[in-house]
């Protein structure tokens, strides 16, 4: 029993001391790890590809619509009732060919007048001529003879025409697309009779940004892609000066050959125009970054290994990269690593991944 107690109280001993001295050794700080210096640091290993600079043509994708070069709204020159249709709608025609046939009412009775007017003005003209030669008759009348006659010619003419105006006959080559009229259906001058439209040339219209329109030339190529997928090659042939009101942009017209009639008034397209080339650079898209004020560019690594920020304006886009303007042929460009490092910071520069995988 006496030498369990002895035990016990050994055991505490020894405890209490094992205690105590953890606390002793914590009462002696301990320094802390020295620091690494900037200096002494190793630095940022960061991948960099040599900057090519080339002329690029950019292209701009809009969308647009087609539409005829030309389309007219061929109208009634005279009152009458339609007695004739010469054409049915989505006929082909040629200037000249006859549309619709009015009613002469009376016309024709007044070319007939005017012309026995004129004959016997002619006559009178020339019996009273020969009296005059004989000097029977005052030469003085004569002029008024020979305007009266002139009088009876323009009358002949103005019924002529007038009778010529009941046929209403096409102005241009086209597709009849409207034909609003029906056998006798009565008009007044001025109505519509017949809409054409003229299958070629055909144009795509769209609208172009006033930032973008500096670069459009008449002339210049452009590719039409229709919504069935076919495409068409045009140019340029008109470029507008004055804004739309609303949208504020620039209407541009690209003409196109539509010799087969195969592309339809009114579709919808999308219009890619070329634009005049620039010297850019082809950049990857991950590389862009912000500056802390938030201007877009890039990092590039000097001849010293230091870190600089570069802004530069995007040019056109692609699917993995960029083009863009305001960096210099040679210019060590940083692709991989550049979100980890700040503008002023010295980098090692290599050009491999295997080296930046590197320990």
């Amino acid at each position: 029993m006496k030498f369990a107690r002895l035990t016990a109280v050994g055991v505490i001993l020894f405890t209490a001391l094992w205690i105590g001295s953890g606390y002793l050794r914590s009462s002696t700080p301990t320094p802390p790890p020295a620091r690494m210096s900037e200096a002494e640091r190793p630095p940022f290993r960061v991948l960099v590809e040599n900057v090519k600079v080339e002329t690029h043509a950019r292209r701009l994708a809009l969308t647009g619509r087609t539409q005829s070069d030309q389309r007219v709204l061929v109208s009634a020159r005279t009152n009458g009732i339609v007695k004739r249709l010469a054409v049915k709608r989505g006929a082909v025609v040629q200037p000249g060919d006859l549309i619709a046939e009015l009613s002469d009412e009376a016309r024709e009775a007044k070319v007939s007048e005017a012309k026995a007017r004129l004959s016997q003005r002619a006559a009178e003209l020339d019996a009273r001529q020969q009296l005059a030669q004989r000097g029977n008759f005052p030469t003085l009348n004569l002029e008024q003879l020979r305007a009266e006659k002139e009088a009876a010619e323009a009358s002949l003419a103005s019924a002529e025409a007038e009778l010529a105006r009941t046929r209403i006959t096409a102005p241009i080559s086209g597709i009849v697309n409207e034909l609003p009229v029906e056998m006798g259906q009565g008009v007044q001058m001025g109505a519509t009779i017949a809409d054409l439209i003229a299958p070629d040339p055909m144009l795509a219209v769209t609208e172009v940004p006033e930032r973008r329109l500096a670069g459009l030339r008449l002339g210049d190529p452009a590719t039409l892609k229709l919504v069935t997928g076919e495409t068409r090659e045009g140019r340029i042939s008109f470029i507008a000066r004055r804004p739309s009101g609303q949208t504020r942009t620039y209407r541009v017209d690209v003409t196109f050959a539509n010799g087969d009639g195969a592309i339809a008034d009114g579709s919808a397209a999308e219009v890619l125009l070329t634009l005049a080339p620039v010297a850019a650079s082809r950049v990857p898209r991950s590389a862009l970054t912000f500056s802390p004020e938030g201007q877009l560019g890039l990092r590039i690594v000097d001849e010293g290994d230091i870190v600089r920020f570069r802004p530069v304006e995007l040019v056109d886009d692609e699917t993995t990269h960029l083009w863009v303007t305001g960096l210099e042929q040679g210019m060590r460009l940083s692709t991989r690593g550049q979100d980890f490092i700040r503008e002023g910071q010295k980098v090692e520069p290599v050009t491999s991944v295997e080296a930046l995988a590197k320990p």
